[in-house]
């Protein structure tokens, strides 16, 4: 079974973009978590432009309340990103090699190329009993560098499955996510997944052994306006599950 993590960061775009707390954050993660999510994601940047790091602090402590659902905190591990992290004390960080003025993660780490960067992180997180995370691009040949640093997971960006599925080059992409999974688990490394999975693309990419968590906000909130909160969250759990659900997609 599959661990599905709500990314709430564009729910928390809306209400930033009318300077209110409306709506408001916590809410809409209690909501998620009485429905049977029983993971929150979210990725703050340094401009707040989403999720603040108020937010940060306030769905830490709302989410002591259930020891069975897991907060996962992105970002890039700067000073103020890792003494964030420090504060909350999510069960897992994810580390992305954003720069600040990104739209959005659109690649994985370089592991070989910010071994002294990522080992030191990924040891920092280890002290205070933090799983650690490697945002990572289908490349199984690179697996073993994450062993290295001493990483628990990578998360695979499946951008490049997203943009492949249903193309006549569906098959190779998804053989190289398959491939590098597979490397992955060999070496004693879990996998996570995420970036533009959706209920049309899920199910395929979890033909996959061994996917322990995805992470899906943006199609997941675009589903949501068009079918509303409970069919969707329903369908995913369904899923990851690995059952059959009835398919509302647009």
């Amino acid at each position: 079974m599959t661990s599905l993590s709500v990314n709430v960061n564009k729910i928390a775009l809306l209400r930033n973009s009318r300077g209110r707390d409306f709506p408001k954050l916590v809410n809409f993660v209690e909501r998620l978590v009485n429905l049977g999510v029983k993971g929150i994601t979210v990725h703050p940047r340094p401009d707040e432009r989403h999720v603040t790091r108020q937010d940060v602090t306030d769905i830490s402590v709302f989410l002591k309340l259930y020891s069975d659902v897991e907060f996962n905190i992105e970002g890039y591990p700067s000073e103020e990103f890792m003494a964030l992290v420090s504060q909350a004390s999510p069960a897992q960080c994810t580390l992305v090699p954003d720069d600040p003025r990104q739209l959005t993660s659109d690649h994985g780490w370089d592991v070989a190329g910010n071994k002294k960067l990522l080992k030191d992180r990924v040891q920092r997180l280890k002290d205070i009993g933090v799983r650690s995370s490697l945002f990572f691009d289908p490349v199984p040949e690179r697996v073993a560098e994450v062993v290295s640093v001493g990483a628990d997971r990578i998360e695979l960006y499946t951008e490049e499955y997203a943009s492949h599925f249903g193309l006549e080059s569906d098959q190779r992409i998804f053989e190289k996510y398959e491939a590098t999974a597979a490397m992955a688990t060999s070496l004693g490394i879990g996998v996570n997944a995420g970036h533009d999975l959706d209920l049309h693309n899920l199910r395929r990419f979890l033909d996959i052994p061994d996917i322990l968590e995805v992470s899906i906000g943006h199609a997941l909130v675009v589903e949501c306006l068009l079918q509303g909160l409970e069919p969707v969250i329903e369908q995913y759990l369904a899923i990851t599950a690995g059952q059959e659900s009835e398919s509302h997609y647009y």
